[in-house]
Parts: structure tokens; sequence; C-alpha cells
């Protein structure tokens, strides 16, 4: 009962805090306008630069090349968006420690436990709340541009948004935690806002950097839950290239190409691997974020 009230009562400040809620709700949508206007010709140009080796046996639709630009698009709006709106969403906490409303709290027999576990869920249903508005318009934008996702591949998207909205609460817990102003708050967001794309490779893909700096983000949780997305929605496009024949040699080169794969220190992890990590990340943030609320400063 007093977990439903506390999560609840974080949920209504969230989504009543009209700057905060249109900050967290303008994110995918300017993410989404960016990508179409200025990645989208590098994605596309890329596309049919790759293509030319079989244009005469086989010739690609435009309805084929918006489908696989299409799916780099919404695969990199999601990654980036699972973990920055849970960042956005998870500003209640240091706030509450900042006003002493926290403090208030444990003047009741509420435990510190309780209330990191109710902004922990709060800011959970939160992000996946618009999460699932980024993933409608999302699959809206591909349906325009060209779809070819089976009811599996939308399935699977919407598992792997779930599992990275976990993922970026779970961090925006721990990090948080730790802050004390509102100057730290700022400059976290505004760290997150800008770095994170360019990390988990929703950006740029990571097959374009240095081998060097690849090895570097493969050791990151954020590589392997862009590269599950990039599997679920570009998996269709990747179908229909072999209906039309495409030799599988082009077709994997496509698909390194846009870090469907992804490798450590040169041994390509499968796709099992690939959920291995983001579990094993989560349940490690977890239990560091669970350690921390038990400390007896909390809240100062």
């Amino acid at each position: 009962m007093v977990a439903k009230i506390l999560i609840t009562r974080n949920l209504k400040l969230f989504f009543f805090d009209k700057g905060r809620l249109f900050t967290a709700l303008i994110t995918p949508g300017i993410l989404l306008i960016l990508y179409t206007t200025f990645l989208g010709r590098v994605y596309r140009e890329s596309f049919g630069g790759a293509w030319p080796a079989w244009p005469e046996l086989i010739p690609v639709s435009d309805k084929l090349i918006n489908g696989f630009v299409a799916g780099q698009l919404v695969s990199s709006l999601l990654a980036v968006s699972c973990v920055t709106v849970a960042f956005f969403a998870n500003v209640l906490m240091v706030e509450d420690k900042l006003s002493g409303v926290i403090e208030d709290f444990l003047i009741t027999p509420v435990k510190p436990g309780m209330l990191n576990f109710c902004y922990f869920v709060a800011t959970l249903l939160a992000t996946l709340m618009i999460n699932f508005m980024a993933i409608a318009v999302g699959f809206t934008y591909i349906g325009l541009q060209g779809w070819f996702l089976s009811a599996g591949d939308v399935a699977a998207t919407i598992g792997n948004v779930i599992l990275l909205s976990l993922f970026g609460t779970a961090l925006s817990s721990v990090i948080f935690s730790f802050l004390n102003t509102h100057g730290q708050i700022s400059a976290v967001g505004t760290i997150v806002s800008a770095g994170y794309g360019f990390i988990c490779g929703a950006y740029m893909p990571i097959s374009n950097f240095s081998v060097g700096l690849q090895r570097t983000l493969s050791f990151l949780p954020g590589t392997y839950g862009t590269s599950l997305l990039r599997r679920s929605l570009e998996d269709g496009v990747f179908r229909e290239m072999k209906a039309v024949g495409l030799p599988e040699a082009g077709v994997e080169g496509f698909k390194t190409a846009v870090d469907y794969y992804v490798e450590f220190f040169g041994k390509r992890v499968d796709l099992q691997g690939m959920y291995l990590v983001m579990f094993a990340s989560i349940s490690l943030l977890l239990v560091v974020f669970l350690l921390l609320s038990k400390r007896k400063n909390y809240g100062k």
C-alpha cells in the first residue's frame, strides 16, 4: 500500500511538471527530426554506394533503401531515448534529496530501501510510457518509408526497448545516488544527452571507428543494446535482400556496416551473448543501487 502511494506520487510529480515532461516527450521527436534531416541522407548514400556491385543483376527498389535507412534511424532514436528519458524521469530522486523531502519520509516508518524502490519503479514506468510513444512514432515512420517487419520483429523491438529502459533506469539510479546539487544534475544531464549517442553507436556505427575505440566501446552495455535494436528493426530488410537475390556476402556486409554484430576483441558476440551482457549489467547496477540505498547518510 505504501509503495503504491509513493510510486503514484512520484509519477504525478513527473507528469505534472510540464517543463520536465515536455523535455522528456520532445526528446524522441527532436532526435527523429535530426536523424532524418542529417543522418538519413548519409545512411541513404552509404547504402546506395554499397549496392552498385550488383546493379544490373539485382535492381534495388526505393522501398528497400528507405526501409533500410528507416530501420537505422528508428533503432538509433530508441537506443538513445531509452537511456536519456530515464535520466529526465529520475531527477525527482535528487530533487527530493535537495528539498529535504527524503528526510521527512525517513522520519516515518518508511525505510530508505522502500523509497529507492518506489523511485526506481516510478522512473521505469514513466520511461516506458514515453518510449512506447516513441515506438509508435518509429513504427509509423518505418511504415511510411518501407515496412518489412514481421510480428516477431515488432515483439522483439518492444522487448528490447523494455530491456534498455530498465538499463537506463538502473544506470540513472546509481549515478543520481551520488548527486547533491542542481549543478551536478545539469552537468550529468548534459553529458548523457550529448555523449551517450556516440558511445552506444547510435549516431555513427561503431564499425566506422578505429579498432582501439571499437574494443573500448565493446565493454559498454549500451553498445549491445543498440545492436539488439538494430537486429530487430533491420532483420526484415535483410530477409528482403536475400529474397531479391543479394549474395550472402553482400547481406553480411550490410549487417556489419550497421552494427548488427558486435565483436569483443575480434570474437563476434552472438544474440544470446548480447542479452547476457545486458541482463548482467542491469543486475550489477541493481545490486550497487541496493547497497547505496542502505547508506546511513542516505538523503544527505
